[in-house]
């Protein structure tokens, strides 16, 4: 089929919204070696579902039966035309957290697949006996290779996908297609940027970034959302403000410093608040927690995960200064047997920390 149907669907995409958009072949991946050993050195911590369906991840083909193509498309949701500089909660006298900002709008799984699954119904209407499936976070698929190979962007040291105008504040999207579509005479082919920096290496508070590769198990985001036990009294320090998420590796990038043609982020990412105050956290119960959460990426995070980062941000904040209020909480977290072991243990550790500084 003629590469002009795969560069219709792309401009339907842009008109759609998305901030990039292309096609990858239909093809194993090339990183399976690397997958393999990722995994086997431990490198994923506790995301197991990164090792289930294995085979599926490495050969994306068979999310779909018959797939011959896939559509990857790409949502901004930061700026680069103002400083990026800081992500600091709002000013005032309360202690807060820090959210990353992909999660500081509307939860971005619905955003995308709503329009995503608008263009594969239409396109399963003009080309009948054609299958689609979307993908937002999913399917076992490595999201990133193909958006590489879709021309999107290249995959950086800090394993993040930079665009060259955009940076790399977008998140991906994905719809395998049994349609034959042909990559477009004119897609941008990704060539590695990234040089001799290492910013982001250096950056990186715990030390999880080495080049092209990310140690799940400590880094902070991982940590924050994905880690559901006790965080290592040695990395709380580390890990700052940040009560979900960290954009730490992206803020030092050079390809995400200001620039005027670097593109409007999506409407529905507009942050609606870039913290959260630590006591409210602390003070959540599961109804206050979900309401908060209702359309939001965060409510991936339960309960106990997020007062454990409250706490442990907390920890952070009162070695700095004094808070008796915020104090008071965290010790009456620790003694408070209807908390959950995790968030009990994580209050025990930052009041122990704080005593022994003293």
């Amino acid at each position: 089929m003629a590469a002009s149907l795969a560069e219709s669907i792309v401009e339907r995409c842009l008109l759609a919204g998305f901030a990039a958009a292309g096609v990858a072949p239909a093809a194993a991946s090339k990183w399976g070696e690397a997958m393999r050993a990722w995994l086997a050195a431990g490198s994923h911590g506790a995301m197991e579902y990164m090792s289930r369906d294995l085979e599926v991840r490495l050969d994306p083909r068979r999310v779909l039966d018959g797939t011959r193509a896939f559509l990857v498309v790409a949502d901004l949701y930061a700026s680069r035309a103002g400083t990026l500089a800081s992500n600091a909660p709002e000013s005032g006298t309360s202690a807060r957290g820090r959210i990353a900002r992909y999660a500081q709008g509307r939860n971005y799984h619905d955003v995308m697949k709503r329009r995503l699954h608008a263009l594969a119904d239409a396109l399963r209407i003009e080309h009948p006996g054609s299958e689609f499936r979307t993908c937002v976070d999913t399917a076992p698929i490595l999201e990133r290779e193909l958006a590489v190979a879709a021309g999107i962007g290249w995959q950086a040291k800090n394993t993040m996908v930079i665009h060259p105008r955009l940076g790399s504040y977008v998140l991906l999207g994905v719809v395998a297609t049994t349609l034959p579509l042909t990559t477009p005479a004119e897609q941008w082919t990704a060539t590695d940027h990234c040089g001799t920096c290492t910013r982001c290496i250096e950056a990186c508070p715990t030390g999880a970034i080495t080049p092209y590769r990310v140690e799940a198990s400590r880094c902070v985001s991982y940590l924050t959302i994905e880690h559901r036990d006790v965080i290592p009294v040695e990395l709380h320090g580390e890990m700052g403000d940040w009560i979900y998420g960290c954009d730490v590796c992206q803020e030092v990038c050079p390809h995400n410093s200001p620039r005027d043609d670097g593109g409007v982020p999506y409407p529905a990412y507009s942050p609606r608040a870039a913290g959260l105050e630590l006591l409210d956290v602390l003070n959540w119960d599961r109804a206050a927690r979900e309401q908060a959460f209702r359309t939001s990426p965060m409510k991936r995070a339960g309960l106990a995960v997020m007062k454990r980062n409250a706490l442990i941000v907390a920890g952070n904040v009162l070695r700095d200064r004094s808070d008796a209020a915020l104090l008071a909480r965290v010790k009456a977290v620790a003694a408070d047997n209807s908390e959950s072991d995790v968030v009990r243990r994580t209050a025990r550790e930052v009041l122990q920390q704080l005593d022994d500084r003293s």
